[in-house]
C-alpha cells in the first residue's frame, strides 16, 4: 500500500481501539517510522520509538535487583507507565533472536519482566523486508502470526502531499513529478541513494545552496541539476498568479511539471490560485490542468476549505471541471 493508504489505515486501528500487534514491511527510507509518529500526533498520542537491533535483552527486561532475597527486575525508564500512546519496535527484525525472543513476551502478552504495557498503549513494529538486502534475521512463526502485515511502498503522489506540508523544496517535487522512478532508487553498492528520505534531506540541503549528492548520490545530483536549468526559460511565474500573462505553455514535458508545479506551491490566495487556473485553461491541454487544479486543492486544504471554496464559487469553468474530474482532483 501506498505511504498515505498506510496513515490512513493505522488511523482506523486506533480510531477502533483495535490492539493487534502490527508489522510494518517496506525498503529503507520509505517513511515507516514517520507515518507512525505523524499518525501518533494527529491522534493526539504519545509516541516512542524504540530501535530493537541497538538493544540487549536485559535493556527491554530491565535489571535484576535483589530486594528481601528476591530478584526483581527493574524496568528501563523508556516504556511507558500511563496514558496513551503508540509503543514503535522499529528494526525488529535487524534485532538478533534473543533479542526478538525479548520483544515477543512484549508484543504477544505486553508485558515483559516486572512491566505490565498500560492499556492505552498500541504495539507496533517495523522492519526491511530481505530482498532489500537489509542484515535482518527470520521472524519466528509464532511472533510473526501474531501480526497484521502491512507493507508500504514508495508513491510519489503520497510524497508530494508530504512535502507540501513539509515544506520540500519546490524544485525537488517538479522534478520527482518528471521523473517519479528517481523517488526510490535503492543502490547497495553505494551509500547515499534517492529515497523519500533522502529526498527530504536533500531539500535542506538546496535551500541551503549545498550539494546534494551527499544525500541522494551522484547520478540523482545531476539530473536534478540539469532539470534545474528549466525553470530558466520558464514564464514569469509571478506574472502568471497576477493575471498578467498572455505566454503559451511550454512545449517541453520537464518544463510542463516545473511550471505546473511551481504556479501551486507559490499560489498564496485563492485569488492567485484562480489566475493560474484561469491561465492553464486557456493555454494547456487538460490533463496538465487536471494537475494543477489537485495540487491547488492541497495546499489550498492547508488552510482550511475556505480557500479552495472560494476559488470554486469565483469561476463557473472551474466548477465544471471538479464535476468532471471530482475523483481524480480529490484522491
Amino acid at each position: 500500500m501506498s505511504p498515505t493508504e498506510l496513515a490512513a489505515y493505522l488511523s482506523g486501528l486506533i480510531e477502533h481501539r483495535i490492539k493487534i500487534s502490527t508489522m510494518l514491511w517496506g525498503p529503507p527510507g520509505v517513511g515507516k517510522s514517520s507515518i507512525v509518529a505523524q499518525t501518533a500526533r494527529k491522534h493526539g498520542m504519545g509516541f516512542i520509538d524504540v530501535r530493537l537491533s541497538q538493544l540487549a535483552p536485559t535493556d527491554l527486561r530491565g535489571l535484576p535487583v535483589p530486594l528481601d532475597g528476591i530478584s526483581k527486575w527493574y524496568p528501563p525508564e523508556f516504556l511507558p507507565r500511563e496514558g496513551e500512546g503508540i509503543l514503535f519496535l522499529d528494526e525488529l527484525n535487524m534485532a538478533p533472536p534473543t533479542m526478538q525472543g525479548m520483544a515477543q513476551q512484549l508484543i504477544l502478552d505486553r508485558k515483559v519482566g516486572s512491566y505490565e504495557l498500560p492499556e492505552g498503549w498500541f504495539v507496533w513494529a517495523a522492519g526491511n523486508r530481505k530482498e532489500d538486502r537489509a542484515a535482518v534475521f527470520d521472524m519466528p512463526a509464532p511472533l510473526a502470526n501474531r501480526f497484521i502485515h502491512l507493507e508500504v511502498t514508495p508513491d510519489f503522489e503520497s510524497f508530494k502531499r508530504y512535502g507540501f506540508e513539509a515544506g520540500i523544496h519546490e524544485r525537488i517535487l517538479a522534478f520527482l513529478a518528471f521523473r517519479p522512478a528517481l523517488l526510490h532508487q535503492m543502490d547497495s553498492k553505494r551509500p547515499a541513494w534517492p529515497s523519500p528520505r533522502s529526498w527530504e534531506m536533500a531539500s535542506a540541503l538546496l535551500k541551503a545552496g549545498l550539494d546534494i549528492a551527499p544525500v541522494v548520490g551522484e547520478a540523482a545530483a545531476a539530473e536534478l541539476e540539469a532539470f534545474g536549468q528549466v525553470y530558466e526559460v520558464l514564464p514569469e511565474l509571478t506574472e502568471i498568479l497576477e493575471g498578467h500573462s498572455s505566454r503559451p505553455f511550454p512545449e517541453e514535458p520537464s518544463a510542463r511539471y516545473a511550471l505546473t508545479m511551481g504556479l501551486a506551491l507559490r499560489a498564496e490566495t485563492a485569488k492567485q490560485g484562480l489566475h493560474a487556473f484561469r491561465w492553464m485553461v486557456e493555454v494547456a491541454p487538460p490533463e496538465w490542468v487536471q494537475l494543477l487544479v489537485a495540487d491547488l486543492y492541497q495546499r489550498m486544504k492547508q488552510r482550511g476549505p475556505g480557500e479552495f471554496a472560494l476559488m470554486v464559487r469565483e469561476d463557473p469553468r472551474l466548477r465544471e471541471f471538479m464535476q468532471a474530474y471530482r475523483e481524480l482532483v480529490l484522491g
